[in-house]
C-alpha cells in the first residue's frame, strides 16, 4: 500500500503534461508512493500522452482516461469538479500531494521533505512551499508566497480569505477524505480553498520557503474563469463561507462574519455596473 499518493487532475493539458509527470517520477522518497491521474476527456491528445506514461510505469501511474467529461458541463466555474472527486476516492496512500496538469514539481526531495516534516509533527495536517509563478505568454516569472509568508498558518487564516497563500501544486495533505468529500464542497466553485479548509479542520498548516516546483498560468486555466469580476463565482464564494459558518457549529463566526460581509458588498457593487 502506498504511503502517499500523487493526485493529478488534468483536461486539455497536452503541452503541459510530460513535465508534470516527469516532476512527479523524478521523486526519490523511503517510501512507496502512486500517482493518480484523471483525464477529464480531453480533445487535444492529452490521453495519448498520459497512456505512454502509464505503459512505460505501470507500476506506478494508474491512469483514469475518461471517454467522456466528468462535469458538471454547467455551471462552468464548477467545471472539472468531479473528476477531482473521482480522484480523491481512488487515493490510497494516507497523504495526497496535489499537482494539477498543467503545473510542475522542481525538487526531487519535495515529497520525502513534506511528508517527513508531517510523520514527525502530528498536530500539522497539510504543508505547502515557494512556488515560481511561469506564464504561457513570457510576462515575468515570479514567486507565489510574499516574503513574509508565516512559518505556520491556521483554519482561521484560511476562512479569513484575505490572502492566498496556498498553490495547488505545492501542498501535501492528510488524507481526511476516505469518507468522501463534505456535502457543502460539491456546491463550491472553490475546490481548493474548499479542500484546505476541510483539512485544516484536523491540524496546523507549514510553510517550507524553499522553491520546489512551479505554478503555470495559461489562457486555459481555471483562474480566467475565476475572476474577481465573476459574479456568480464571488457569489458562490459567499455561500461557501456561509455554509462553512453552520458546518462549524458557528465557532468561527467572528471570522466568517467579516468573511461574508466582504463579499456582500464586492457582489453588490458589481451588480451596480453590470
Amino acid at each position: 500500500m502506498p504511503k502517499l499518493s500523487v493526485l493529478i487532475p488534468t483536461f486539455n493539458h497536452h503541452k503541459f503534461i510530460a513535465q508534470t509527470l516527469e516532476g512527479a517520477l523524478r521523486q526519490k522518497t523511503n517510501f512507496d508512493f502512486e500517482i493518480v491521474i484523471g483525464d477529464d476527456a480531453s480533445s487535444d491528445g492529452n490521453q495519448l500522452v498520459i497512456q505512454e506514461f502509464a505503459n512505460k510505469y505501470p507500476d506506478k501511474i494508474r491512469a483514469f482516461l475518461h471517454p467522456q467529461n466528468l462535469g458538471p458541463a454547467s455551471p462552468r466555474e464548477l467545471g472539472g469538479k468531479n473528476n477531482v472527486a473521482f480522484l480523491f476516492g481512488a487515493c490510497k496512500g494516507d497523504y495526497i500531494a496535489l499537482c494539477e496538469g498543467d503545473d510542475f514539481w522542481t525538487d526531487s526531495l519535495k515529497l520525502q521533505k513534506q511528508v517527513a516534516f508531517l510523520e514527525a509533527n502530528p498536530d500539522y495536517s497539510l504543508c505547502h512551499h515557494q512556488l515560481s509563478v511561469i506564464y504561457e505568454d513570457n510576462s515575468p516569472t515570479h514567486d507565489f508566497n510574499i516574503n513574509n509568508q508565516k512559518d505556520t498558518s491556521l483554519l482561521e487564516d484560511l476562512l479569513e480569505d484575505k490572502l492566498w497563500f496556498l498553490g495547488t501544486a505545492s501542498t501535501v495533505i492528510r488524507n481526511v477524505f476516505k469518507n468522501g468529500l463534505p456535502q457543502w464542497w460539491w456546491k463550491s466553485a472553490s475546490g481548493d480553498l474548499g479542500i484546505f479548509i476541510e483539512v485544516a479542520k484536523y491540524g496546523k498548516i507549514k510553510y517550507f520557503p524553499e522553491n520546489m516546483g512551479c505554478y503555470r498560468k495559461h489562457h486555459g486555466g481555471m483562474t480566467n474563469i475565476h475572476t474577481p469580476q465573476n459574479i456568480f463565482f464571488l457569489r458562490n464564494r459567499m455561500e461557501m463561507f456561509q455554509e462553512l459558518d453552520v458546518y462549524f457549529d458557528f465557532k468561527y463566526s467572528t471570522t466568517l462574519t467579516k468573511t461574508i460581509e466582504h463579499y456582500q458588498s464586492i457582489v453588490a457593487n458589481l451588480e451596480k455596473t453590470a
